[in-house]
């Protein structure tokens, strides 16, 4: 996050720690708002990375699980990048901006994941760079969103996982209700302003809860290699093509796919205290015996703690699941539901 946008942010009454916007002073609030209206939010919680170059768009389809070489110049697709065991890496929101491929992640695996790919670029044509300083991530939600969009100028795409372009920003249309905005520095306060007139101002745990609602996984420093992508339903959301060429991990992807061998399934569940991603899940009865892990989780609007969790489904239905909690204890976790169901 750049000074100007920060201070500006700041004296809007955000509260910052440490580089992340966490609300306007009343995150309950903001919760309820992001359940029933319009809201606007600063993402500081993905970072940006940039891969330009003649064989960028290659590299990147040899790398991850999505079909990079087809994602069309105004597309948008989930990828995720697989260790050589099919375990998830990192996943991604990818789009295009002339000839440059960026690409959305979560922010505490940006170093981690720009060290390790530029491994494999060899001696092809790619530069891959740390683009977050470049641009501010805005998301925008609601039955107003689009109307929010156009009163600062930015047309919204007609389409889910299409984009937008304008002089100074990309639109990314995620959903029915939902659109990231990438602004460049410059226009960053300018757009804020107008998508505020809307728009309620959020911090980016609320933006958790909606990808939690929404379904969608991210995967973090807590989650890295915990998953294959069917485990976390990333082939549901067109993360995952399996049509294309080798890239790490595909055989065990692949495999997963046409031999049926996924046991753990993707679930969306509530729990009563806090709970974060990482966390083992374990039935109550046989408490050494762990079963799943929670991907994502955030506070709820209504109370309490949404979370998307990968579970072994032999263990739905035979008892209670419980959380274990970093300090030693646990909580136990209900409204168990397929998330595909």
């Amino acid at each position: 996050m750049y000074a100007d946008w920060q201070e500006y942010l700041g004296a809007q009454g955000a509260r910052i720690d440490d580089g992340k916007l966490l609300d306007f002073g009343d995150p309950a609030a903001e919760l309820v708002a992001a359940r029933d209206a319009t809201v606007a939010a600063t993402l500081t919680h993905l970072a940006l990375i940039g891969c330009s170059g003649d064989d960028a768009g290659n590299f990147l389809h040899n790398q991850l699980t999505s079909d990079v070489n087809h994602l069309a110049a105004t597309g948008a697709q989930y990828a995720a990048w697989c260790s050589a065991k099919g375990r998830m890496l990192a996943s991604f929101a990818l789009f295009r901006r002339d000839a440059d491929y960026l690409a959305l992640l979560s922010d505490d695996l940006l170093e981690w994941v720009l060290k390790r790919l530029r491994i494999y670029v060899l001696r092809s044509k790619v530069t891959i760079a740390n683009r977050s300083g470049d641009c501010a991530i805005i998301g925008v939600s609601g039955p107003q969103a689009a109307a929010a969009l156009e009163n600062a100028g930015l047309d919204a795409p007609s389409a889910a996982l299409t984009t937008s372009r304008f002089a100074d920003a990309s639109v990314i249309r995620l959903d029915e209700r939902r659109y990231v905005v990438a602004a460049a520095n410059g226009a960053a306060i300018r757009v804020w302003q107008a998508l505020a007139a809307i728009a309620a101002p959020v911090g980016a745990p609320v933006w958790q809860w909606l990808d939690v609602a929404a379904g969608i996984p991210w995967i973090g420093e807590a989650t890295r290699e915990a998953f294959v992508p069917q485990m976390a339903d990333f082939d549901r959301i067109g993360g995952v093509s399996f049509h294309k060429g080798c890239y790490p991990g595909q055989e065990i992807v692949a495999r997963a796919r046409y031999l049926g061998k996924v046991k753990r399934h993707f679930y969306r569940c509530r729990a009563a205290a806090p709970i974060t991603a990482g966390l083992h899940i374990y039935p109550a009865a046989t408490p050494d015996q762990p079963c799943g892990q929670i991907a994502n989780a955030a506070a709820a609007p209504n109370g309490g703690y949404d979370a998307l969790a990968v579970i072994l489904e032999d263990a739905i239905g035979k008892g209670e699941l419980r959380a274990a909690l970093s300090d030693g204890g646990s909580v136990g976790l209900t409204n168990i539901v397929l998330v595909s169901g």
